[in-house]
């Protein structure tokens, strides 16, 4: 086993290690930050296989490739968002999102137990978490109060610490000498996992339930459980509503196909459940407070009653006949001032109607002018796209890793200088919700098949600063993103090698066809000694008789 890393101490040039948050017998956890995400803390979790050797390495890395595949599939906003894998001086490590805030065991251990109506709500929002691993046929395996995470920032369980690394370290066990051990935690988990090492959805629920009367009760599961009879007696520690015991009894059946068999399940029975009146807050203790004693208020007088004189005058609205005449007129006058208003309008409109003069200019004039105000108009309301440029950095085997987030009127724009004949790999890890562009230093994609992909690999065809464009697809609001650019450069002794070809060196080109007329041409210069009639033409060959000797 290697011993543990050194605080301070850099992985893969981007993760500075701050602490150890724990260690058990399969893996160990620190608190890094990341210094590619503006030091943001997350937490790297580190492999310890019990086995050695060559084959158990390639193993190990053979698992720990499908493992982490599983959990790049867990997206859900309560599972810490797995970021990337890496392995570095033979060891093994995965990248998570760091959660803060306080478990669940240190919530019960700093305070008293849980309510009933605290406990519900537990369930209500643990049991969607479990449908989605569950679909995927994922089982968390190890559900208890040090795996729940209360979540600083909107206090909404998180849960943590997957069997997953562990199962992988049981696998690796399985092909040496050492005694695998069961994934599970002891008097949580249910005696088919613990015996068998097979877990079911069933299985996690089994686990769920412990949870919520460990936190009911404040006992532990071995306080709780009669292993002469091998039932659950947690009944004697709390009493709650007898149909909410109903439902933690059916999640502790011994019996795997006697439970409930899907979290849904469970949620539908939880909402047949009538409210709980309990407080909020369950570890404030309550005081009895006694009234406040009133003195007696002593009694009134009783005041004689004040006759208060009528008026002498008397006004019009005393009448009732009076006040039905003037609400008569007022109705009339309001119903004759309305009809007025509305027919002058009316008449308004119609002279403005009649008064247009007629048209005085061609039609096609309209049409000009009418169509673009058409066209131009809705050209405000469409979003100006927002472009970041960005540098990659690569890593000593030159590869670059990008994890981010693109909106739907933003480009991003990586840029690397790269060398003529480099080979280029750029790729998503999820593709469908964003593409890439390869731009030349030239500002034009390097071929035709750059353009808009999931995907690419090619040759880089001249020296100089290049750029990836990363856009989504069209429709995507927002999308997530892991983009690995690699850059291989290929071997530069076969090319050279090429020009050197034995046809050249053999200086094939050199006896030229056209070198083969010279004789026919110096013919007629060594001709002119039987001298001909014509002496301007022997005064002419000359000329070329001397370009003859010179070749």
């Amino acid at each position: 086993m290697q011993p543990p890393i050194f605080v301070g101490t850099i992985l893969q040039n981007r993760y500075q290690i701050i602490k150890i948050l724990g260690q058990g017998g399969f893996a160990r956890t620190y608190l890094a930050e990341d210094q590619r995400r503006f030091n943001e803390p997350c937490a790297i979790k580190e492999l310890i296989p019990n086995a050695t050797g060559a084959f158990s390495w390639e193993k190990a890395q053979e698992l720990f490739q499908q493992e982490a595949e599983i959990l790049y599939q867990m997206q859900h906003r309560q599972i810490p968002q797995f970021r990337e894998r890496f392995q570095e001086d033979q060891r093994l490590f995965l990248v998570q999102e760091y959660i803060g805030g306080k478990t669940y065991r240190e919530l019960l251990d700093q305070g008293s137990s849980f309510t009933e109506k605290e406990v519900v709500s537990l369930l209500k929002n643990l049991l969607p978490v479990l449908e989605h691993i569950h679909s995927r046929g994922i089982i968390h395996r190890d559900i208890s109060p040090e795996n729940l995470i209360q979540r600083e920032s909107d206090r909404l369980p998180v849960l943590i610490d997957f069997g997953v690394v562990k199962e992988l370290a049981t696998k690796l066990q399985l092909g040496s000498e050492i005694i695998p051990t069961p994934v599970g935690k002891l008097g949580y988990s249910p005696a088919e996992q613990m015996q068998t090492g097979r877990a079911y959805p069933s299985s996690d629920l089994y686990a769920l339930a412990v949870t919520a009367i460990v936190l009911l009760t404040k006992k532990q599961p071995q306080e709780m459980y009669d292993e002469t009879r091998a039932t659950w007696k947690w009944e004697q520690f709390i009493q709650v509503d007898p149909q909410f015991a109903r439902i933690l009894n059916k999640m502790l059946n011994s019996v795997p196909s006697d439970r409930y068999q899907s979290a849904n399940e469970v949620n539908q029975a939880l909402l047949s459940l009538t409210p709980v009146n309990s407080p909020e807050v369950s570890n404030l203790q309550t005081l009895a407070v006694a009234p406040a004693a009133v003195a007696p208020t002593p009694p009134t007088p009783k005041k004689s009653p004040v006759a208060i004189p009528e008026p002498n005058t008397r006004s019009i609205l005393d009448s009732p006949i009076a006040v039905a005449a003037i609400s008569t007129a007022v109705v009339v006058l309001a119903g004759v001032g309305s009809w007025a208003l509305v027919s002058s309008i009316r008449n308004q409109s119609r002279e403005r109607e009649t008064v247009l003069p007629p048209q005085t200019f061609p039609s096609p004039v309209i049409s000009q002018t009418a169509t673009p105000t058409l066209e131009v108009s809705p050209s405000p309301t469409v979003s100006e796209p927002i472009i970041y440029s960005k540098k990659l950095a690569f890593n000593s085997s030159n590869i670059a890793t990008v994890d981010s987030k693109i909106k739907t009127n933003e480009t991003v724009q990586y840029t690397f200088f790269g060398q003529e004949g480099q080979q280029i790999s750029a790729s998503f890890i999820q593709a469908g919700e964003v593409v890439l562009t390869i731009l030349a230093p030239n500002r034009e994609p390097i071929d035709i098949t750059a353009r808009e992909i999931p995907a690419y690999q090619g040759i880089l065809p001249v020296t100089g600063k290049y750029i990836i464009q990363v856009t989504p697809v069209a429709g995507i609001l927002e999308s997530q993103y892991n983009l690995t650019v690699k850059l291989q450069s290929l071997p530069v002794i076969t090319p050279t090698s090429t020009p050197t070809q034995t046809p050249k060196e053999g200086k094939t080109p050199n006896p030229i066809p056209t070198q083969i007329p010279l004789p026919p041409l110096n013919e007629p210069t060594v001709i002119p000694t039987p001298g001909d009639s014509k002496t301007p033409f022997i005064e002419l060959t000359p000329t070329p008789t001397p370009d003859a000797t010179k070749l």
